[in-house]
């Protein structure tokens, strides 16, 4: 199988680059450099419309969107146990979860990064005010559901959505009020850091902070 995982570093590709190091699938990771703007680039945009990374191409075939990804990579390497079986009640829970990073974190993240899109120029300020506030509901929602059910969001057994949510956690390091101030989110990062897969991800990608 070939595996190539076009990103860059300390973006939303971190969790794809993440797994594949996790599950032992040998890979080519193709940085891209943003500030040449090379996710942009015609050939870039042949595989990725959009412009963004993560892309992940398996065998030909192209793949975005980081959740996905994540949701096929862990359904292609079923003996890990990163997924629940199909048609389970836990497989619920886990889209649920997997839906929530993607749908309610990721979108509020991007309006506190780059609060101009939603707003104007001359909004910025309000836009980010309400990101953080979504951010910080979002996060006391999961805290509690840690609290309650965890220590993983699907109790007591990992599974890929627990990759995507640290690497959303991390997002956070340097807001007002960073994930790690929730004692039951940080308990949670402290668990998925120790894993050896992410010592050696932050050693590909030369990443230091948040460790």
């Amino acid at each position: 199988m070939s595996v190539v995982l076009h990103g860059a570093r300390s973006t939303a590709s971190l969790v794809v680059h993440w797994l594949l190091i996790e599950l032992g699938v040998a890979h080519e990771l193709r940085m891209l450099d943003f500030d040449r703007r090379e996710q942009k680039s015609p050939e870039y945009l042949a595989l990725n419309p959009q412009g963004r990374v993560p892309t992940l191409v398996i065998d030909g075939q192209p793949l975005t969107e980081a959740a996905a990804i994540v949701m096929h990579l862990a359904d292609l390497h079923p003996d890990a146990g990163l997924a629940p079986a199909p048609g389970t009640p836990r497989r619920g829970d886990y889209y649920r979860w997997i839906c929530f990073c993607a749908n309610t974190l990721q979108p509020a993240y991007r309006d506190w990064f780059y609060p101009s899109e939603p707003a104007g120029e001359a909004n910025v300020e309000a836009a980010q005010a309400q990101a953080r506030a979504e951010l910080e509901a979002a996060w006391q929602q999961v805290a509690d559901h840690l609290a309650a059910h965890g220590p993983y969001l699907l109790g007591t057994h990992r599974t890929a959505a627990d990759f995507l949510l640290t690497m959303l956690m991390r997002w956070s390091r340097n807001m007002p009020r960073p994930s790690d101030d929730w004692p039951a989110l940080q308990a949670h990062a402290r668990r998925m850091k120790a894993l050896p897969s992410f010592a050696e991800t932050y050693r590909r990608e030369g990443i230091t902070d948040w460790t």
